[in-house]
């Protein structure tokens, strides 16, 4: 398998619908617990970035109400997070239109790098459009954080330092840099992770300044121990990593993991069923702008 170097495709617009919209991936570099609230989620910090490994949508305005979701790739549940997003703006606000949502999936699934939720926020800021809703970004975040708590990232569309569960949103300066990104073939559910007894949830506050110093390596990830524990082939791609002189860290909550790269070409074949790709970082989403800013 030959690594592949991804990119963002240009989103094509007709009077009723949207082609090729993307939605990116995303990076945690660094991910720490701090505690955990009485209803259960865990307070966290975290700097995202967004890379250009895409899902790619179609969507198209209907008139009969409803929505609908074709798969091009892998197949998806029925009732994924776009569908659901759709479902709410459409409660939200009243709206009698529909849609047809076409998901073209190339993020894996269970990989920490956030592709449902990204497929959910590109899909809010397509329908806001096609609608004629004119709902302002922090609309749509309200709308989307219920749905998933990565989902206001995707919108805000910059690198942040996150907090809190997810809903605390600092934009932040991080350098371009290049990836080497992959994923096993073993996925992890996310609440296998956050909900296992062991989990380290008592790692102190860190500050913008430190992680400033050394953005591509400072702190760790505290999901990391477990996600090896519960999927071993995490383990096996940071020792396959180590091999190139790579140090590799597990993104949200696994599977995949990733290591700043200067060079395309610096690892070998991964083994057979794991997917890898070059990928870059993005300064900011390719639909930064699609909703009004009201800051």
């Amino acid at each position: 398998m030959s690594i592949n170097r991804s990119s963002g495709p240009t989103p094509e617009e007709t009077m009723n619908a949207f082609f090729d919209l993307p939605a990116p991936a995303k990076l945690n570099l660094f991910l720490h617990i701090l505690g955990r609230r009485s209803d259960g989620y865990h307070l966290l910090q975290s700097v995202f970035v967004l890379i250009d490994w895409c899902d790619t949508l179609h969507i198209e305005r209907t008139t009969d109400g409803r929505i609908q979701r074709k798969d091009l790739g892998w197949a998806l549940p029925v009732d994924d997070l776009t569908v659901r997003a759709a479902r709410v703006l459409q409660s939200a606000t009243g709206c009698t239109l529909g849609a047809t949502i076409t998901v073209n999936k190339r993020i894996p699934a269970q990989a920490g790098m956030g592709g449902g939720s990204s497929d959910a926020a590109t899909c809010l800021l397509a329908l806001n459009r096609l609608w004629d809703l004119n709902l302002s970004l922090k609309q749509l975040i309200a709308l989307g954080l219920p749905l998933g708590a990565d989902i206001p990232f995707f919108l805000r569309g910059t690198s942040a330092w996150v907090e809190g569960v997810g809903e605390k949103i600092q934009p932040i300066h991080v350098p371009r840099q290049r990836f080497v990104v992959v994923k096993p073939t073993q996925g992890i559910p996310t609440k296998d992770v956050f909900l296992h007894p062991e989990l380290k949830r008592d790692t102190g506050h860190a500050i913008i300044e430190d992680f400033a110093v050394d953005p591509f390596g400072f702190g760790c990830n505290d999901l990391q121990p477990i996600a090896e524990r519960l999927c071993p082939s995490v383990r096996e791609v940071t020792l396959w990593l180590r091999k190139y002189g790579l140090n590799g860290r597990m993104t949200g909550s696994g599977s995949a993991v990733f290591a700043p790269v200067a060079l395309a070409d610096c690892v070998g074949d991964p083994p057979q069923g794991w997917s890898m790709r070059v990928c870059s970082s993005l300064d900011s989403h390719p639909l930064t702008g699609w909703a009004s800013s009201d800051d």
